[in-house]
């Protein structure tokens, strides 16, 4: 059986210790996160800057457990995934919003109060 899940040893890092701080804090949040980030390629979340624009609030923190691709952006968000596409964190900064890491994401705030997953 071929393995599924990241191949990428860095994310399989992260993913290991996303889910070892959740089991310890008992954060549902971190546990769940970890969860989507374990899924496969062709099933993780590839999410268009359009689709953030129409269902996030204005200077909202955002996580997005896969890549995020190219769209149009109107209002400032705070937005943390795996990656990005050079058009979208150009984007992103020009609607006057930030990336980061999801590792920095989870650094700044374990619990995940006031963070929208969108898949």
């Amino acid at each position: 059986m071929k393995p599924t899940g990241p191949t990428n040893p860095l994310v399989k890092q992260m993913i290991n210790e996303i889910r070892t701080r959740g089991h310890k804090e008992k954060s549902n949040f971190l546990i769940r996160l970890a969860e989507l980030l374990e899924k496969s390629r062709r099933r993780k979340a590839e999410v268009n800057l359009s689709k953030l624009n129409r269902v996030c609030k204005e200077n909202e923190v955002v996580i997005v457990p896969g890549k995020v691709l190219d769209g149009l952006l109107s209002k400032p968000l705070i937005v943390a995934a795996v990656n990005f596409s050079h058009r979208a964190r150009i984007n992103i900064e020009k609607a006057g919003g930030q990336t980061i890491t999801i590792k920095e994401l989870v650094h700044k705030n374990p619990k995940g109060s006031n963070v929208r997953i969108v898949t």
